[in-house]
Protein backbone atom coordinates (compact mmCIF):
# COMPACT_ATOMS: atom_id res chain seq x y z
CA UNK A 1 0.00 0.00 0.00
CA UNK A 2 1.45 3.36 -1.04
CA UNK A 3 1.92 5.94 1.74
CA UNK A 4 -0.43 8.90 1.72
CA UNK A 5 2.07 11.67 1.00
CA UNK A 6 -0.67 14.26 1.14
CA UNK A 7 -0.99 13.62 4.88
CA UNK A 8 2.54 14.97 5.46
CA UNK A 9 2.70 18.65 6.37
CA UNK A 10 6.32 19.67 5.54
CA UNK A 11 6.03 23.09 7.16
CA UNK A 12 4.79 21.57 10.41
CA UNK A 13 7.65 19.04 10.50
CA UNK A 14 10.17 21.77 9.77
CA UNK A 15 8.77 23.96 12.53
CA UNK A 16 8.93 21.06 14.98
CA UNK A 17 12.56 20.39 14.08
CA UNK A 18 13.43 24.06 14.55
CA UNK A 19 11.73 24.05 17.95
CA UNK A 20 13.66 20.92 18.89
CA UNK A 21 16.91 22.74 18.08
CA UNK A 22 15.98 25.61 20.36
CA UNK A 23 15.56 23.16 23.22
CA UNK A 24 18.46 20.77 22.59
CA UNK A 25 21.26 22.82 21.02
CA UNK A 26 23.86 24.66 23.02
CA UNK A 27 23.39 28.45 23.07
CA UNK A 28 26.76 28.54 21.30
CA UNK A 29 25.51 26.30 18.46
CA UNK A 30 24.46 27.24 14.93
CA UNK A 31 20.68 27.33 14.79
CA UNK A 32 19.08 26.50 11.46
CA UNK A 33 16.87 29.58 11.61
CA UNK A 34 20.05 31.71 11.32
CA UNK A 35 21.34 29.98 8.18
CA UNK A 36 22.08 32.37 5.29
CA UNK A 37 22.25 31.72 1.56
CA UNK A 38 23.81 34.17 -0.86
CA UNK A 39 20.78 34.14 -3.13
CA UNK A 40 17.10 33.18 -2.85
CA UNK A 41 16.44 29.45 -3.02
CA UNK A 42 12.86 28.28 -3.41
CA UNK A 43 13.79 24.61 -3.06
CA UNK A 44 15.61 25.17 0.23
CA UNK A 45 12.72 27.20 1.57
CA UNK A 46 10.21 24.42 1.15
CA UNK A 47 9.84 20.93 2.57
CA UNK A 48 10.75 19.57 5.98
CA UNK A 49 14.53 19.45 5.74
CA UNK A 50 16.50 22.06 7.65
CA UNK A 51 19.05 24.16 5.71
CA UNK A 52 22.26 22.43 6.76
CA UNK A 53 20.71 19.04 6.06
CA UNK A 54 19.93 20.27 2.54
CA UNK A 55 23.56 21.37 2.17
CA UNK A 56 24.75 17.91 3.18
CA UNK A 57 22.49 16.27 0.60
CA UNK A 58 23.64 18.63 -2.14
CA UNK A 59 27.29 17.92 -1.36
CA UNK A 60 26.72 14.14 -1.23
CA UNK A 61 25.00 14.15 -4.60
CA UNK A 62 27.53 16.41 -6.31
CA UNK A 63 29.82 15.11 -9.03
CA UNK A 64 32.82 16.41 -7.09
CA UNK A 65 31.94 14.27 -4.06
CA UNK A 66 31.75 11.18 -6.27
CA UNK A 67 35.30 11.85 -7.45
CA UNK A 68 36.66 11.64 -3.90
CA UNK A 69 36.78 7.88 -4.39
CA UNK A 70 39.96 8.04 -6.46
CA UNK A 71 41.83 11.00 -5.04
CA UNK A 72 45.08 10.68 -3.08
CA UNK A 73 45.10 11.38 0.63
CA UNK A 74 48.85 10.94 1.24
CA UNK A 75 50.14 7.98 -0.78
CA UNK A 76 49.74 7.90 -4.56
CA UNK A 77 49.94 5.14 -7.16
CA UNK A 78 50.39 2.36 -4.62
CA UNK A 79 48.38 -0.82 -5.29
CA UNK A 80 47.13 -1.37 -1.75
CA UNK A 81 43.39 -1.33 -1.08
CA UNK A 82 43.85 -0.55 2.61
CA UNK A 83 45.60 2.78 2.11
CA UNK A 84 43.45 5.78 2.99
CA UNK A 85 41.95 7.71 0.09
CA UNK A 86 40.26 11.09 0.23
CA UNK A 87 36.78 9.54 0.30
CA UNK A 88 37.54 7.73 3.55
CA UNK A 89 39.30 10.71 5.08
CA UNK A 90 36.28 13.02 4.81
CA UNK A 91 34.05 10.33 6.32
CA UNK A 92 36.46 9.94 9.24
CA UNK A 93 36.46 13.71 9.75
CA UNK A 94 32.66 13.72 9.67
CA UNK A 95 32.37 10.89 12.17
CA UNK A 96 34.91 12.34 14.61
CA UNK A 97 33.47 15.84 14.35
CA UNK A 98 29.90 14.64 14.87
CA UNK A 99 30.98 12.68 17.95
CA UNK A 100 32.43 15.88 19.41
CA UNK A 101 29.47 17.95 18.27
CA UNK A 102 26.95 15.56 19.82
CA UNK A 103 28.72 15.71 23.18
CA UNK A 104 28.77 19.53 23.04
CA UNK A 105 25.14 19.84 21.81
CA UNK A 106 26.11 21.42 18.49
CA UNK A 107 24.43 21.27 15.09
CA UNK A 108 25.43 17.93 13.58
CA UNK A 109 23.92 18.75 10.17
CA UNK A 110 26.26 21.72 9.76
CA UNK A 111 29.20 19.66 11.03
CA UNK A 112 28.46 16.92 8.50
CA UNK A 113 28.09 19.35 5.59
CA UNK A 114 31.40 21.07 6.32
CA UNK A 115 33.24 17.80 6.97
CA UNK A 116 32.05 16.08 3.79
CA UNK A 117 32.69 19.12 1.61
CA UNK A 118 35.94 20.42 3.03
CA UNK A 119 38.36 18.63 0.66
CA UNK A 120 36.33 18.67 -2.56
CA UNK A 121 38.79 21.14 -4.08
CA UNK A 122 41.81 18.87 -3.70
CA UNK A 123 43.74 18.07 -6.85
CA UNK A 124 44.69 14.60 -7.99
CA UNK A 125 47.81 13.37 -6.14
CA UNK A 126 47.07 15.29 -2.96
CA UNK A 127 49.30 18.08 -1.68
CA UNK A 128 51.97 17.26 -4.26
CA UNK A 129 49.45 17.81 -7.04
CA UNK A 130 48.33 21.00 -5.34
CA UNK A 131 51.89 22.30 -5.32
CA UNK A 132 52.43 21.46 -9.00
CA UNK A 133 49.15 23.04 -10.05
CA UNK A 134 49.78 26.13 -7.92
CA UNK A 135 53.08 26.79 -9.68
CA UNK A 136 51.35 26.56 -13.07
CA UNK A 137 48.53 28.85 -11.99
CA UNK A 138 51.04 31.45 -10.79
CA UNK A 139 52.98 31.15 -14.03
CA UNK A 140 49.79 31.83 -16.01
CA UNK A 141 48.83 34.87 -14.00
CA UNK A 142 45.83 33.61 -12.03
CA UNK A 143 47.50 33.43 -8.62
CA UNK A 144 48.34 30.49 -6.41
CA UNK A 145 46.13 27.44 -6.10
CA UNK A 146 44.57 26.74 -2.69
CA UNK A 147 42.39 23.67 -2.25
CA UNK A 148 40.19 25.31 0.39
CA UNK A 149 39.28 28.12 -2.03
CA UNK A 150 38.81 25.58 -4.81
CA UNK A 151 36.44 23.59 -2.58
CA UNK A 152 34.28 26.69 -2.18
CA UNK A 153 34.60 27.41 -5.89
CA UNK A 154 33.47 23.92 -6.91
CA UNK A 155 30.42 23.98 -4.67
CA UNK A 156 29.47 27.62 -5.18
CA UNK A 157 30.30 28.16 -8.86
CA UNK A 158 31.27 25.07 -10.85
CA UNK A 159 28.90 22.33 -9.72
CA UNK A 160 25.36 22.16 -11.10
CA UNK A 161 26.50 23.14 -14.62
CA UNK A 162 28.20 26.32 -13.47
CA UNK A 163 25.37 27.52 -11.24
CA UNK A 164 26.68 26.11 -7.96
CA UNK A 165 24.59 24.65 -5.16
CA UNK A 166 23.85 27.88 -3.27
CA UNK A 167 25.02 26.39 0.01
CA UNK A 168 24.62 28.28 3.26
CA UNK A 169 27.28 30.89 3.99
CA UNK A 170 28.05 29.10 7.27
CA UNK A 171 28.78 25.88 5.34
CA UNK A 172 31.02 27.58 2.79
CA UNK A 173 32.82 29.46 5.56
CA UNK A 174 33.57 26.21 7.41
CA UNK A 175 34.90 24.65 4.22
CA UNK A 176 37.12 27.65 3.51
CA UNK A 177 38.45 27.77 7.10
CA UNK A 178 39.02 24.04 7.56
CA UNK A 179 42.82 23.94 7.26
CA UNK A 180 43.89 20.96 9.38
CA UNK A 181 47.57 21.80 8.93
CA UNK A 182 47.15 24.78 11.26
CA UNK A 183 47.46 23.73 14.88
CA UNK A 184 45.30 25.52 17.44
CA UNK A 185 45.33 24.76 21.15
CA UNK A 186 42.15 26.79 21.46
CA UNK A 187 39.93 27.96 18.61
CA UNK A 188 37.14 30.47 19.12
CA UNK A 189 34.63 31.22 16.36
CA UNK A 190 34.44 34.68 14.84
CA UNK A 191 30.76 35.06 15.69
CA UNK A 192 30.57 38.60 14.28
CA UNK A 193 31.90 37.49 10.89
CA UNK A 194 29.73 38.48 7.91
CA UNK A 195 29.37 37.10 4.37
CA UNK A 196 31.35 40.14 3.18
CA UNK A 197 34.14 39.23 5.60
CA UNK A 198 34.24 35.71 4.15
CA UNK A 199 34.46 37.02 0.60
CA UNK A 200 37.23 39.40 1.64
CA UNK A 201 39.23 36.58 3.25
CA UNK A 202 38.91 34.48 0.11
CA UNK A 203 39.95 37.42 -2.07
CA UNK A 204 42.93 38.17 0.18
CA UNK A 205 44.17 34.58 0.00
CA UNK A 206 43.62 34.60 -3.76
CA UNK A 207 45.89 37.65 -3.98
CA UNK A 208 48.66 35.83 -2.15
CA UNK A 209 48.17 37.41 1.27
CA UNK A 210 48.78 35.30 4.38
CA UNK A 211 45.33 34.56 5.77
CA UNK A 212 44.52 32.61 8.90
CA UNK A 213 40.74 32.88 9.09
CA UNK A 214 38.63 31.83 12.03
CA UNK A 215 35.33 30.05 11.28
CA UNK A 216 32.12 31.89 12.05
CA UNK A 217 30.57 28.91 13.88
CA UNK A 218 31.65 26.60 16.68
CA UNK A 219 30.65 23.66 14.47
CA UNK A 220 33.27 24.59 11.89
CA UNK A 221 35.86 24.97 14.65
CA UNK A 222 35.10 21.36 15.56
CA UNK A 223 35.63 20.22 11.96
CA UNK A 224 38.99 22.00 11.77
CA UNK A 225 40.16 20.18 14.90
CA UNK A 226 38.67 16.88 13.69
CA UNK A 227 40.59 17.15 10.42
CA UNK A 228 43.88 16.80 12.31
CA UNK A 229 42.53 14.08 14.61
CA UNK A 230 41.38 12.03 11.64
CA UNK A 231 44.68 11.92 9.78
CA UNK A 232 47.37 12.05 12.46
CA UNK A 233 47.29 8.42 13.57
CA UNK A 234 45.75 7.14 10.35
CA UNK A 235 48.71 8.35 8.27
CA UNK A 236 51.04 6.59 10.72
CA UNK A 237 49.11 3.34 10.29
CA UNK A 238 49.34 3.66 6.49
CA UNK A 239 53.07 4.39 6.67
CA UNK A 240 53.65 1.34 8.89
CA UNK A 241 51.59 -0.78 6.50
CA UNK A 242 53.83 0.35 3.64
CA UNK A 243 57.04 -0.28 5.58
CA UNK A 244 58.08 3.37 5.81
CA UNK A 245 58.39 3.22 9.61
CA UNK A 246 57.74 1.03 12.62
CA UNK A 247 55.52 1.77 15.57
CA UNK A 248 58.59 1.74 17.81
CA UNK A 249 59.87 4.77 15.83
CA UNK A 250 57.12 7.01 17.20
CA UNK A 251 58.31 9.71 19.61
CA UNK A 252 57.73 8.62 23.21
CA UNK A 253 57.05 12.17 24.38
CA UNK A 254 53.95 12.07 22.14
CA UNK A 255 52.84 8.46 22.51
CA UNK A 256 53.13 8.54 26.31
CA UNK A 257 50.35 11.15 26.20
CA UNK A 258 48.30 10.17 23.13
CA UNK A 259 48.90 6.42 22.87
CA UNK A 260 50.64 4.64 20.03
CA UNK A 261 47.71 3.34 17.95
CA UNK A 262 45.29 5.30 15.80
CA UNK A 263 42.27 4.22 17.84
CA UNK A 264 43.83 5.26 21.13
CA UNK A 265 45.04 8.56 19.67
CA UNK A 266 41.60 9.43 18.30
CA UNK A 267 39.85 8.55 21.56
CA UNK A 268 42.36 10.51 23.64
CA UNK A 269 42.15 13.65 21.50
CA UNK A 270 38.36 13.58 21.17
CA UNK A 271 37.88 13.03 24.91
CA UNK A 272 40.29 15.85 25.71
CA UNK A 273 38.47 18.27 23.40
CA UNK A 274 35.09 17.42 24.88
CA UNK A 275 36.41 17.85 28.43
CA UNK A 276 38.01 21.23 27.65
CA UNK A 277 35.19 22.61 25.49
CA UNK A 278 32.02 21.83 27.44
CA UNK A 279 29.82 24.90 27.95
CA UNK A 280 32.39 27.13 26.21
CA UNK A 281 32.25 29.16 23.02
CA UNK A 282 35.57 27.62 22.01
CA UNK A 283 37.04 24.27 21.02
CA UNK A 284 40.17 23.52 23.01
CA UNK A 285 42.82 20.95 23.91
CA UNK A 286 44.64 20.75 27.21
CA UNK A 287 48.23 22.01 27.05
CA UNK A 288 49.69 18.48 27.42
CA UNK A 289 47.61 17.06 24.58
CA UNK A 290 48.29 20.09 22.38
CA UNK A 291 52.03 19.75 22.90
CA UNK A 292 51.94 16.02 22.09
CA UNK A 293 50.01 16.74 18.88
CA UNK A 294 52.62 19.29 17.79
CA UNK A 295 55.39 16.75 18.37
CA UNK A 296 53.58 14.04 16.43
CA UNK A 297 52.72 16.36 13.54
CA UNK A 298 56.39 17.32 13.25
CA UNK A 299 57.32 13.63 13.30
CA UNK A 300 54.81 12.84 10.54
CA UNK A 301 56.08 15.72 8.41
CA UNK A 302 59.66 14.55 8.70
CA UNK A 303 59.22 10.78 8.41
CA UNK A 304 56.11 10.46 6.20
CA UNK A 305 55.16 13.52 4.18
CA UNK A 306 58.75 14.44 3.25
CA UNK A 307 60.04 10.88 3.08
CA UNK A 308 61.61 10.30 -0.38
CA UNK A 309 60.37 6.70 -0.32
CA UNK A 310 56.77 7.99 -0.17
CA UNK A 311 57.41 10.14 -3.26
CA UNK A 312 59.19 7.64 -5.46
CA UNK A 313 56.06 6.86 -7.47
CA UNK A 314 55.62 10.56 -8.33
CA UNK A 315 58.82 10.82 -10.38
CA UNK A 316 57.22 12.31 -13.51
CA UNK A 317 53.88 13.56 -12.19
CA UNK A 318 55.04 17.18 -12.09
CA UNK A 319 56.03 16.98 -15.76
CA UNK A 320 52.63 15.50 -16.58
CA UNK A 321 50.88 18.41 -14.83
CA UNK A 322 52.88 20.81 -16.99
CA UNK A 323 52.13 18.83 -20.12
CA UNK A 324 48.38 18.64 -19.53
CA UNK A 325 48.11 22.31 -18.55
CA UNK A 326 49.96 23.34 -21.71
CA UNK A 327 47.89 21.02 -23.90
CA UNK A 328 44.56 22.28 -22.58
CA UNK A 329 45.64 25.92 -22.90
CA UNK A 330 46.55 25.30 -26.52
CA UNK A 331 43.26 23.48 -27.15
CA UNK A 332 41.28 26.41 -25.76
CA UNK A 333 43.21 28.97 -27.76
CA UNK A 334 42.73 26.96 -30.95
CA UNK A 335 39.09 26.19 -30.04
CA UNK A 336 39.74 22.47 -30.41
CA UNK A 337 36.26 21.06 -29.78
CA UNK A 338 37.59 17.50 -29.73
CA UNK A 339 39.76 18.17 -26.67
CA UNK A 340 38.86 16.53 -23.38
CA UNK A 341 38.50 19.93 -21.76
CA UNK A 342 35.61 20.66 -24.12
CA UNK A 343 33.95 17.25 -24.25
CA UNK A 344 34.58 16.30 -20.63
CA UNK A 345 34.12 19.65 -18.95
CA UNK A 346 33.06 22.82 -20.78
CA UNK A 347 30.21 21.13 -22.64
CA UNK A 348 28.50 20.75 -19.25
CA UNK A 349 28.98 24.36 -18.13
CA UNK A 350 26.68 27.36 -18.56
CA UNK A 351 27.46 30.23 -20.94
CA UNK A 352 28.30 32.65 -18.13
CA UNK A 353 31.12 30.41 -16.86
CA UNK A 354 32.46 29.82 -20.38
CA UNK A 355 32.51 33.51 -21.33
CA UNK A 356 33.60 34.99 -18.00
CA UNK A 357 36.35 32.54 -16.97
CA UNK A 358 39.92 33.02 -18.31
CA UNK A 359 41.40 30.07 -20.15
CA UNK A 360 43.97 29.39 -17.43
CA UNK A 361 41.23 29.30 -14.78
CA UNK A 362 39.22 26.86 -16.87
CA UNK A 363 42.25 24.58 -17.10
CA UNK A 364 42.85 24.92 -13.36
CA UNK A 365 39.25 23.98 -12.59
CA UNK A 366 39.32 21.02 -14.99
CA UNK A 367 42.57 19.56 -13.68
CA UNK A 368 41.72 20.19 -10.02
CA UNK A 369 38.52 18.20 -10.42
CA UNK A 370 40.22 15.14 -11.88
CA UNK A 371 40.67 11.86 -10.06
CA UNK A 372 44.14 10.32 -10.03
CA UNK A 373 43.01 7.72 -12.54
CA UNK A 374 41.42 10.18 -14.96
CA UNK A 375 44.51 12.39 -14.83
CA UNK A 376 46.72 9.45 -15.79
CA UNK A 377 44.35 8.50 -18.61
CA UNK A 378 44.71 11.98 -20.09
CA UNK A 379 48.46 11.52 -20.43
CA UNK A 380 50.22 9.83 -23.36
CA UNK A 381 50.40 6.10 -22.75
CA UNK A 382 54.21 5.95 -22.89
CA UNK A 383 54.50 8.56 -20.13
CA UNK A 384 52.06 7.06 -17.66
CA UNK A 385 53.65 5.91 -14.38
CA UNK A 386 53.98 2.15 -14.32
CA UNK A 387 52.67 1.96 -10.76
CA UNK A 388 49.33 3.32 -11.93
CA UNK A 389 48.57 0.07 -13.71
CA UNK A 390 47.77 1.92 -16.92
Amino acid sequence: MKPDTHAVDPARIRKRLEEKERVTLSPHGAFSCDALRSRPDETAGKGYRLPYSIDTDRILHSHAFTRYIDKTQVFSLIPNDHITHRVLHVQLVSRIARTIGRALDLNEDLIEAVALGHDIGHTPFGHDGERYLSALCTEHGIGEFHHNIQSVRFLDRIENHGKGWNLCVQTLDGIFCHNGEIHDTCLEPATDKTPDDLRREIDDQNRGMIVRPRPMTLESCVVRMADTISYLGRDIDDAIRLGLLQRSDLPREATDVLGDTNGTMVYTMVTDIIHNSLDRNAIAYSEDISRAIRILKAFNLRTIYKNPKAKQHLSNIEDLFKRLFSTYMEDLEKENGASAIHAGYLSHMDDAYIHETPHAAKVRDFIAGMTDRYFIQQCPAHLRPEQAGA
